[in-house]
């Protein structure tokens, strides 16, 4: 029987269908949406590299990929997929067994998506950290000494 994990803000890059049009990840704004919004609003909307390979994977936990089928699944650039699989399977999150790559085992998987939902939860209530105002209000290396 197959486990499966919801990662619910990343269900928009489950791919359903294994049509190279539904592969696709972008996800298209009107122009209305386009031309009035500032460019910080247009940037990284927070998902990562590792967030789309999970949700793949636990949209498929009964299956496993290779590097390019992940790859073109999710849309991660062909540099950054090693990497990404070598850091999720590091976490105990992925498996790796010659050219293939799955879910990793459920306890991890399940750990991982608690902290994703309590983190999801924590920004939901209190807001995103600004990483710049962080930065603004952080230490200096030699106010530490």
């Amino acid at each position: 029987m197959a486990v499966v994990f919801r990662l619910p803000h990343l269900e928009k890059y489950v791919d359903t269908a294994n049509t190279s049009a539904d592969k696709e990840i972008h996800m298209p704004i009107d122009i209305e949406t386009f031309e009035s919004s500032p460019e910080d609003r247009l940037q990284h909307n927070g998902e990562t590299n590792a967030d789309r390979v999970m949700q793949f994977l636990a949209a498929n936990p009964d299956q496993a990929f290779t590097q390019s089928e992940i790859r073109d699944a999710t849309g991660v650039k062909a540099g950054s997929i090693s990497v990404v699989l070598s850091r999720l399977e590091d976490r105990g999150l992925v498996r790796h067994k010659g050219n293939y790559w799955a879910l990793g085992e459920a306890d991890d998987v399940a750990a991982y998506t608690s902290i994703v939902e309590s983190t999801r939860t924590a920004n939901d209530r209190f807001g995103e950290e600004d990483m710049d105002e962080w930065l603004e209000h952080a230490a200096a290396d030699e106010d530490t000494e």
